[in-house]
């Protein structure tokens, strides 16, 4: 993909194994603020293990399956991006997020989805995007609301995190309701 400006200050871009370190820090400093709602930040502890999560993106992105992404607030990685799964066969791929709880309110997570969402349609040409989400991360539910996505329903106990089955709330866009929604109205 690439690199975009967010904000005043705030960008996003690839996240790479290159930047495990960096984002090993970054694993520790949020941890607390988004372990309730985003496996790897338990299983992010250390360098390595940060190495090994990138890689496994690195590996993803290779096979055309995934991506990630990093958003940069002053120069400070604060949160991210990710197309945890991605089937352009199918064209259907899935968008999730997270960031540290004071890079929240300015808007970054639904800008850098929307540059995501763009992407995946007119570049990929995808049909398409899903949005996952635990009914009780409210946050989470508003960005897909902010970026014209539909509640489909929720799939019950469809997802474990620490021995404990969550409902899953499934949103998503299709291209054709994107292009509508996006379309300029002619002067």
């Amino acid at each position: 993909m690439f690199a975009r400006t967010l904000a005043d200050n705030a960008e996003l871009r690839p996240l790479e194994p290159w930047q495990a370190v960096e984002f090993a820090e970054h694993a520790e400093r949020v941890r607390g603020d988004i372990d309730r709602y985003i496996p790897w930040a338990r299983q992010v502890v250390d360098e390595a293990t940060a190495r090994e999560f990138l890689q496994a993106y690195a590996l993803k992105q290779a096979r055309d399956q995934g991506r990630i992404y990093g958003i940069w607030l002053d120069g400070v990685l604060q949160g991210g991006t990710v197309f945890r799964t991605f089937d352009a066969a199918m064209g259907v791929c899935e968008a999730g997020v997270w960031l540290a709880a004071e890079a929240r309110g300015r808007g970054l997570i639904t800008t850098a989805v929307r540059h995501m969402i763009d992407w995946a349609f007119a570049t990929r040409g995808m049909h398409r995007v899903e949005w996952l989400c635990d009914p009780r991360n409210t946050a989470s539910a508003a960005v897909a609301e902010r970026l014209g996505m539909t509640c489909e329903g929720v799939l019950r106990q469809g997802f474990v995190l620490d021995g404990d089955r969550r409902d899953v709330q499934v949103w998503s866009i299709l291209a054709d309701d994107h292009r509508s929604n996006n379309q300029q109205p002619t002067a």
